[in-house]
């Protein structure tokens, strides 16, 4: 069993000629959907980007949002990997605080038998929702995520097969199905702790450049230069990007006006689909007109120069990939929107 170190803070795989970019999804719902329409979706969405050449499509973990439907991650992998071909379909990821390493250990393995090699598994030690819902999530269960996720990580890689110790108890479970491989495996981060705990235990690290775009190349410079061999001989890295192209100016400020609008709304607690007219309005709103830009969060703009601007953020953070984030409230052009991303980059 490895042993997972405490940071001091608190079917056949693509082919290497597939393109080094994914997709989170946060399986949205769009206004007037239906859960299974959103579901149907993002099917829709993964097929896609296969066609286009990316080499993974990844779900979030969130609860207690009814504008989401992707509380359960590892049943949408599992309908999705079905629904797809080459494309390595995973979780981005798993709040490990609010499951069982074991069970999460079982899941995954299922995912592989269903799958083999084309499973990704990212670790997160958020809840993904508010402190009542992580409260019930745990069943009531008082502990502080930074504290015990260590000691998670090192459960789960025990039973996806580093093995125990001579003596522990665990030592004689099993995490069935017996499988001959384990997911890729992904330290997720928005803040320090992430890639540095991934960098002292040898892991792979993805940073959440569209949560903390100020901090997202330093840290990951950090993590390629602080790499000790662990779960992984060799550091690697992805950097996720709220990314949106469109030759249409409109688009673009439709685009950027919905992600801030759904910000807002988080901050006000409100948890529901947005309409599309609300989201023109605000648009048009003098509150978003007038507020700051930040033009270090988002690529967006024209195909050619989101991929200039995706490719200075992988070259200034040595990333190995990069995951674009397009939620939006027009599944159609945020296809086109990664079509259009994954052509320039071809060129």
């Amino acid at each position: 069993m490895v042993a997972v170190k405490v940071t001091d803070e608190t079917t056949a795989a693509p082919a290497p000629s597939t393109l080094p970019l994914a997709v989170l999804d946060f399986v949205g719902i769009e206004y007037g959907e239906t859960a299974s329409d959103s579901i149907a979706g993002a099917a829709e969405v993964a097929r896609a980007v296969e066609a286009a050449g990316f080499r993974r499509y990844w779900m979030s973990e969130h609860h207690n949002m009814s504008s989401l439907a992707c509380s359960a991650p590892e049943i949408l992998i599992a309908h999705l990997l079905t629904m797809t071909s080459s494309i390595r379909v995973g979780a981005a990821g798993i709040m490990l605080p609010n499951h069982s390493p074991f069970k999460v250990a079982e899941t995954f393995r299922t995912l592989l038998a269903i799958a083999p090699d084309r499973v990704d598994l990212g670790l997160g030690r958020a809840p993904g929702t508010d402190p009542l819902t992580a409260h019930v999530l745990r069943r009531g269960i008082q502990t502080e995520p930074a504290a015990d996720f260590p000691g998670q990580v090192a459960e789960l890689l025990g039973f996806l097969g580093d093995g125990f110790p001579e003596g522990h108890p665990y030592s004689r479970l099993i995490a069935a199905p017996i499988v001959a491989s384990r997911p890729d495996i992904f330290m997720l981060g928005s803040s320090g702790y992430g890639p540095q705990f991934a960098a002292v235990n040898g892991m792979r690290a993805v940073f959440a450049h569209h949560m903390s775009p100020e901090i997202a190349t330093s840290v990951l410079r950090r993590y390629r230069a602080d790499f000790e061999p662990g779960v992984e001989q060799e550091p690697w890295s992805a950097i996720s990007v709220l990314a949106f192209a469109s030759d249409d100016p409109a688009e673009v400020t439709r685009f950027e006006a919905g992600w801030a609008l759904t910000m807002l709304n988080l901050r006000r607690n409100i948890r529901e689909p947005i309409r599309p007219e609300a989201v023109d309005e605000f648009a048009a709103s003098a509150e978003f007109r007038d507020a700051p830009r930040d033009p270090d969060r988002m690529a967006t703009g024209p195909a050619d120069q989101v991929v200039e601007r995706l490719r200075q953020l992988q070259q200034e953070s040595q990333a190995d990939e990069v995951v674009l984030v397009t939620p939006g409230l027009d599944r159609a052009a945020r296809i086109a929107s990664f079509e259009s991303i994954g052509a320039a980059w071809s060129r």
